[in-house]
């Protein structure tokens, strides 16, 4: 049980079975087990999706035996302690007669949170924590935001310039990153389960919103429209969102200054509309996040545009950025920016990220990480999003 790089090599094939689940396990979170003994695996399991068994319950159910004396279970996440739908994984761990179990991340629902551990430890079950920890907790960064707020997890996706910019002067976009990041971008989009825009990228540029896969199938998630006005319901032509074979998986989100007639349109042609109260044209995020959390949308991942993405930073409801940036150069103070909606007059009221992760994609950049406000930020009201 003391050798690291054993772990780590055998927490590794535990990630990867977890990953098979991509997209699959809302609103529980991905989680891969691997049986070890005599330093070679012999039973293995990942949570297939939600309301399944567990992944350790999975990897016993596979070994289809006791275990050898001085067998290991290796597990992506903390093993439940608490029964739930498919009992507790502890029980089950303790009834196998495992005795060593090494773990990657903690699980972070305030009814397991370690407890996991005390149970194990009390059954004589030598337990190894943090083994790829950062891995193993980043794997599950929807559900960890899920379980500890109550609320969808925002994210925007930006693509941009050096200089932060989306588009030139005269909108031309297509495109600023390189295949390999639009490739990650569909990636990240099987990840969630809702995508979301505004309703001048769905008039610009019609975007399906859906993932696609490197073998060519196609997987549409739930699809956001935020649109206070309806503008984007006009009679000439319709958006593909509103038209195409996964229109039923497209909502229109609104206030009720869209007008009525627009919405009756919308439900006619089969699209779900959500009226959202709100003094103004603006949809107001935190009553959009109660909706969503009331449907059991964990996570929301926002391709723009830039008032959009600049609105939710204004009101401080974005939770996550992922920011791709191509060696790409337009010294145009006129070229369209990435990001608007503050006035920022002191590096102090500026907006940061944590949790910080880079990936490269041939010469593209990919920043992500969750977003942290500062205590005090100007706002120049000549930016919000109209």
């Amino acid at each position: 049980m003391s050798d690291p790089n054993k772990h780590e090599s055998f927490m590794q094939q535990a990630l990867a079975l977890a990953k098979r689940a991509w997209g699959h396990t809302h609103p529980n979170p991905m989680v891969g087990a691997v049986i070890v003994e005599d330093g070679v695996v012999v039973a293995e399991g990942w949570h297939v999706k939600d309301g399944e068994a567990h992944a350790e319950r999975a990897a016993l159910s596979a070994l289809g035996r006791a275990p050898k004396a001085g067998a290991t279970l290796y597990v992506t996440l903390e093993p439940c302690s608490t029964p739930g739908r498919t009992g507790a994984c502890c029980d089950a761990i303790i009834a196998a007669g495992i005795k060593h179990v090494v773990v990657g991340a903690t699980d972070p629902n305030p009814d397991h949170a370690g407890k996991g551990f005390a149970v194990l430890r009390e059954a004589g079950v030598e337990v190894v924590t943090g083994v790829l920890e950062e891995v193993c907790t980043d794997l599950n960064l929807i559900f960890n935001h899920w379980i500890t707020t109550g609320h969808p997890l925002l994210a925007a996706k930006t693509a941009v310039s050096i200089d932060g910019r989306i588009a030139t002067r005269t909108g031309d976009s297509k495109w600023i990153t390189n295949e390999q990041s639009r490739a990650d971008v569909h990636h990240w989009r099987r990840l969630f389960p809702a995508i979301a825009v505004g309703a001048m990228t769905v008039l610009q540029d019609n975007p399906r919103l859906t993932a696609r896969a490197a073998d060519g199938t196609e997987w549409c998630p739930r699809r956001f429209v935020f649109d206070g006005l309806l503008r984007s319901v006009v009679d000439r032509y319709m958006p593909a969102v509103y038209t195409d074979e996964f229109k039923d998986r497209t909502v229109v989100v609104t206030t009720p200054h869209g007008g009525l007639g627009y919405v009756r349109k919308l439900r006619d042609l089969g699209i779900e509309v959500w009226v959202i109260d709100s003094d103004t044209q603006q949809v107001a995020f935190e009553d959009f996040k109660q909706r969503c959390a009331a449907e059991k949308i964990t996570g929301v991942y926002v391709e723009g545009g830039a008032r959009l993405i600049g609105e939710m930073l204004r009101t401080r409801e974005l939770d996550y950025l992922f920011n791709y940036r191509a060696p790409v150069l337009m010294a145009d103070d006129r070229a369209r920016a990435g990001f608007v909606g503050l006035r920022t007059e002191k590096l102090a009221h500026a907006l940061r990220l944590r949790d910080v992760k880079h990936a490269a994609f041939g010469d593209d950049q990919l920043m992500r990480g969750a977003v942290v406000y500062p205590e005090r930020v100007q706002v120049d009201e000549a930016l919000i999003m109209r």
